[in-house]
């Protein structure tokens, strides 16, 4: 059925129903700014009516550069104003700045960072509260010690990363290179070069500045780069330097003579563009990315090379595409935030009514009571407010200052744990699992939709050449030289062809033959396109070739053509030699139209060795069948072989060629040059020349390149799904690849409805139909939910291409046909809403609504033929309307915009290069490792933070609120039930620990079953683990404990006496065992909660307890007190109160009774509701 359904889906998208499939819709880059100047023919003027002339834009070409002139760059007219009166030159220096801080703003500048964070402001204004002699109910260092902790472990940890910086930038701006000073070459610092210096620079020099290139010491001024710190990619390309800088600037004396004028475009940050012109002896000369080497390459293979600086320093383009990351923050962040206002409403509530409290209280006995009288005379409602102050301070550790500290250390275990673990380790590559976020940890246990990329995340990106069609008979399975066709065919023998590369296999005998025996011409002239058309590079290493291909297809075709017989030798700027079977050739060529995503097909154009000019080109199917002659013969053959090829989950290209007149060349190619040195749309007038000659194209046949999935990638995709995970495939593939990729990955499976976009537009149409007709009162209302757009039960899969949509979710270039109806001087008639456009703002929205429900009700989306910005757009719709958790994988540059936009972006580190990874927040080599970062540590990281929140929470509460029952027996006068030392101590030693380890070790299965059992990954999608219910559990849990912690200990106390016939019923004996049985009952109520016990866990809550009785038995003893008097009041009050085993049985009580209840809900809990994890 597979094939059925794709022809019709093919012939559907050719009939005149919609946006044809196969067109791109449009390309990423154009910024809005560039979109002012169509770059579309215009269908509708007549041919031949004159363009108006476009004014460029003085924007375009602001940046004027002049060689061998320091003082040039410095008239008046290059100045900017910095500040009042201050100016500067608008060119930046060469020296580079990427760290924060200096020795000065330190300090001041860190700690404004700090104290942005709400809970760091809350406790300054504590300690400003607790200075004020008033109101201090507790001594300042109670607030000052916890508060210096935290800034100083956050400023210790800004401060490396900064020294490191500045390490690096000094490092960096004190390279030596070679600058033209005074007439000659002298060794001068990167960060003395300036704008219009000349540089010369040697191989393996990385390369300083921006550069123009003005020769070389390789002929025809070539020069190879690697632009491994640019984009990753790790093969060389190549840089040349204008032809005639090449032939007149080669000696010193001539470079210093240099004096050509730049004009070109203001420094940005776009790496694949560069647009400009050198104006020399009267002449204009094009410049474009070919002229130009970028800082942070590194040059190769040519000794050495002479440049004039363009940009500097700031102004590179790998300084400008640092850019500002979006600071991305996770869900439980956000309710950790609102929980700690939540805390803070709560504490100023209770503060709030025991001060009114206080307020009768010393009207009605504290004025009456003579021993009470302090001689100040305050009325009974200024001690009320005071009284607040001082119980805002008391109650203050209800809002946990150490909280978000701890929070920090977690996520730093956790992301060392990725780090380190070796099941995600790529021992081919050697490449391990990177955090490098740590921030985000716990999010990766919440993750509903995974947007991916399919080309070298799902598939390896290494290609093969397997199949081709020459002149509609296709070639590539197993057969005999008679073209007998076999089962199990051996591969071709390549022993003939010295060139041949080993490593290539081909099944089809009757190919070799029939291009050896060189009789069938369409053979020969198909493999001599492939060795010719093409961006290739070739090194000649030990008499063997190696080919450095700009993408991988490329790299397959070349080398297919190799073993073939027709070997791409070498390459200048103007000839290519090619070897044909025997005999060298070398082709002299004319022009190279190169390629980009929205042409998707390149040509060249050569003079044969005869004298004959022709063109050939190779690009996407849709692209050329637009393009042949009327006369071109094996069209339909070709295109159902194209068909079965994609069926076969295998990429094609169509090649073609077309013989040119000189006469018709010599038209062409002075359109071309003028084309060259425009200066507004150069990209746009460049199009509609190619436009021109690629026409009336001639088929000669079709490739057929495998790319292979990687390993494990449908067993992680379908257990990814049985966690409740969905899956989108988004690619720039054709349709078929896409479904075809989709199938072979598990993806799609036999008993899914698949929908295409034209009956997704349909039931949407309708959809708002409904909507438009019915009564206004009805369809604003939130209220009535949404039925289901598939009724019918089963599993539905969407694929959808690019065009449909833009057409679905209204995304029209209206600015294109405005533009276009406005050059023509016509009004654009005004929409009515039949034409499928919306009314207005709140249709598009419902519209887009509408599209993502739909979306998700599928087990499965697959959209094809996308830009990256439609990748960016999908993952924000899904974000924005269904408030889930997103998560994007990919490899390539293409990837970066899609990973910025999800809440969690993952780059591959794959054949592609670095950007993505560049951009990512975790980074690994194999796509099947996602599993593992999701279902074992995203998992792990969501239950142990839940669980050190809820904790967390739950031990500040039971601290905190028996201050709030002491105080009914204290007037309300805000009187401390500890002691003030404790206070201090009880976050940052007594009972962080524990708390910590379980935060960062805690398991509740280990990660075999974690993965046998996808299931278990549900509770974080739902966030059930940690939400206003969790906290409200822990805030009465927290109540709970304080009760029984103050009111047992109260209770004992009230009629007892001692051994030795005293009653150990004083004030500092009660702190000391209501301390003692809150630091045991916190400690063993977090071994409770511990699933899985390590000797570090063991030994910090046994640590925890030993560390509270050290430390209080030496503030409790008379050496101490007797230093100092005022700070250590409780002398002897430990030694003393333990000593009575009476207080000892007390605390065992009060323990019990807090822990008891505890056992057993949890006890029943897991005989009666046991959750998934508890049955595995």
């Amino acid at each position: 059925t597979c094939g059925t359904k794709m022809s019709r889906g093919r012939a559907d998208s050719q009939s005149s129903l919609g946006p044809d499939d196969e067109v791109m819709p449009y390309s990423d880059d154009e910024t809005d700014d560039e979109l002012d100047v169509s770059s579309e023919e215009e269908p509708d003027e007549p041919p031949g009516a004159p363009h108006p002339p476009v004014e460029a834009k003085p924007s375009d070409m602001g940046w004027k550069v002049k060689a061998n002139d320091r003082p040039y760059h410095h008239l008046p007219e290059f100045q900017k104003k910095v500040f009042l009166c201050i100016k500067k030159s608008r060119y930046s220096g060469n020296a580079i700045k990427t760290y924060k801080y200096n020795i000065l703003t330190f300090l001041p500048l860190n700690l404004y960072e700090q104290f942005k964070r709400a809970a760091n402001l809350y406790f300054l204004a504590l300690l400003v509260l607790q200075i004020i002699p008033d109101i201090s109910t507790l001594p300042w260092y109670t607030t000052l010690i916890p508060l210096v902790v935290v800034l100083g472990v956050t400023a210790i940890k800004d401060l490396v990363d900064d020294l490191a910086r500045h390490r690096m930038d000094k490092e960096i701006n004190n390279r030596k290179c070679e600058v033209l000073l005074d007439g000659r070459f002298q060794e001068s610092k990167w960060r003395n070069i300036q704008v219009g210096d000349v540089v010369r620079l040697k191989k393996n020099d990385f390369i300083p500045a921006d550069i123009l290139l003005l020769s070389s010491s390789n002929p025809n001024s070539l020069c190879y780069v690697e632009t491994a710190e640019l984009d990753g990619e790790t093969n060389l390309k190549f840089r040349m330097g204008i032809r005639v800088t090449d032939e007149r600037l080669q000696e010193e004396r001539q470079l210093a003579e240099f004096d050509a004028l730049i004009e070109c475009e203001e420094p940005n940050n776009r790496l694949d563009k560069f647009t400009g012109t050198m104006l020399w002896r009267k002449e204009r000369y094009p410049l474009d990315l070919d002229n130009m080497l970028l800082r942070g390459c590194k040059i190769r293979n040519t000794e050495e090379c002479h440049g004039l600086v363009i940009f500097a320093g700031a102004d590179t383009k790998i300084m400008r595409n640092g850019g500002k990351t979006r600071f991305k923050r996770t869900k439980i962040d956000e309710l950790m935030n609102y929980m700690v206002y939540t805390i803070f409403v709560l504490l100023i509530l209770v503060a709030a009514g025991l001060a009114i409290a206080h307020t009768f209280w010393y009207e009605d006995i504290g004025s009456k009571a003579w021993y009470l009288f302090d001689a100040k005379n305050q009325g009974s409602s200024y001690r009320g407010f005071l009284s607040f102050w001082g119980y805002i301070i008391v109650l203050n550790t209800m809002v946990p200052i150490s909280l978000y500290v701890s929070v920090e250390v977690i996520r730093l275990g956790q992301s060392k744990f990725i780090n380190w673990d070796l099941q995600m380790y790529f021992t081919e590559k050697d490449t391990p699992a990177k955090a490098r976020t740590t921030t985000l940890n716990e999010q990766l246990g919440q993750i509903e939709y995974i947007f991916s990329d399919k080309t070298g995340t799902l598939t390896q990106n290494i290609m093969q050449f397997k199949k081709c069609n020459i002149a509609g008979r296709s070639y590539g399975d197993p057969t005999t030289v008679e073209g007998v066709a076999l089962d199990r065919g051996r591969p071709v023998d390549w022993s003939w062809n010295q060139y041949a590369d080993r490593k290539f296999t081909f099944m089809d005998h009757s190919l070799v033959a029939c291009v050896r025996s060189r009789k069938d011409k369409d053979a020969t002239e198909f493999f001599k396109l492939l060795s010719l058309c093409h961006t290739v590079m070739v090194e000649h290493k030990d008499g063997d070739l190696v080919y450095q291909a700009a993408s991988p297809d490329e790299g397959a075709l070349v080398t297919a053509a190799r073993n073939f017989g027709y070997v791409f030798l070498s390459r200048t700027q103007d000839t290519i030699t090619i070897k044909e079977m025997e005999q060298e050739n070398t082709y002299e060529m004319l022009a190279l139209l190169d390629f980009n995503s929205d042409r998707k097909r390149m040509s060249i154009i050569l003079k044969f060795p005869d004298g004959r000019i022709r063109l050939y080109c190779k690009g996407a199917d849709t692209v050329i069948y637009e393009r042949l002659s009327p006369k071109s013969r094996h069209k339909e053959t070709t295109q159902t072989a194209l068909d079965v090829f994609a069926n076969a989950t295998l990429r094609t290209l169509c090649l073609c060629y077309k013989d040119i007149s000189s006469d018709e060349y010599l038209a062409w190619s002075r359109k071309h040059k003028e084309a060259q040195v425009t200066n507004s749309d150069r990209e746009g007038a460049l199009d509609s020349v190619y436009e021109q000659i690629e026409s009336n194209l001639m088929l000669i046949g079709a490739t057929a390149i495998e790319d292979k999935l990687q390993d494990g990638v449908p067993e992680t995709i379908a257990s990814l799904a049985k966690a409740d995970i969905k899956i989108w495939v988004l690619t720039g593939d054709k349709k078929e690849t896409a479904e075809n990729i989709g199938y072979s990955c598990s993806l799609l499976t036999d008993d899914m409805q698949i929908h295409y976009g034209e009956d997704v537009n349909e039931k949407l149409r309708l959809r708002q139909g409904n909507r438009r007709n019915e009564p206004a009162t009805v369809r604003r209302g939130k209220k009535n939910p949404a039925k289901p757009f598939f009724p019918e039960p089963g599993k539905n899969a969407l694929i959808i291409t690019g065009g449909w949509l833009n057409e679905i979710l209204y995304e029209k270039k209206k600015k294109r046909r405005r533009l276009r109806l406005r050059r023509l001087g016509k009004r654009p008639p005004s929409s009515s809403p039949q034409d499928g456009q919306p009314m207005d703002d709140w249709e598009k929205e419902m519209r887009q609504i509408d599209f993502v429900d739909m979306a998700c009700e599928c087990e499965a989306v697959i959209c094809c033929r996308v830009t990256p910005k439609q990748k960016a757009n999908v993952v924000s719709l899904v974000k924005k309307y269904k408030k889930a958790v997103t998560l994007s994988i990919g490899d390539g540059a293409n990837d970066v915009n899609m990973i910025k936009t999800a809440d969690i972006g993952v780059g591959i580190s794959g054949q592609e290069g670095m950007q993505a990874v560049m951009s990512s927040d975790y980074a690994f080599a194999q796509f099947r490792y996602l599993e593992r970062l999701l279902l074992v540590h995203g998992r792990w990281s969501y239950i142990r933070m839940c669980k050190f929140l809820r904790f967390f929470f739950f031990k500040n509460f039971a601290f905190t609120l028996v201050h709030f029952w002491y105080s009914f027996f204290s007037g309300y006068s805000s009187q401390v039930a500890y002691e003030d030392w404790f206070i201090t101590l009880y976050n940052l030693c007594y009972s962080s620990l524990p708390v910590l380890l379980v935060g960062l070790l805690d398991q509740d299965v280990n990660d075999k079953l974690s993965l046998k059992f996808p299931k278990l990954y549900l509770p974080g999608q739902q966030g059930a683990l940690f939400n206003y219910r969790n906290f409200f559990i822990s805030l009465f849990h927290g109540i709970f404990v304080s009760l029984t912690i103050f009111f047992i200990p109260y209770g004992a106390f009230l009629q007892t006496m001692g051994q030795d016939g005293e009653a150990p019923s004083d004030y500092q004996s009660l702190a000391v065992v209501t301390a003692s049985s809150l630091v045991f009952a916190v400690n063993l109520q977090i071994s409770l909660d511990t699933s899985y016990w390590t000797f570090v866990n063991c030994f910090a809550v046994l640590g925890s307890i030993a560390i509270y009785f050290g430390i209080m038995f030496d503030i409790h003893s008379s050496g101490i007190h007797v230093i100092f008097p005022s700070a250590f009041t409780f002398t002897g009050a430990a030694s003393n109160a333990l000593r009575q085993p009476y207080l000892w049985l007390t605390i065992i009580l009060t323990v019990g009774i807090s822990l008891l209840p505890v056992i057993c809900i949890q006890f029943l809990h897991k005989t009666i509701w046991p959750s998934v994890g508890d049955k595995v």
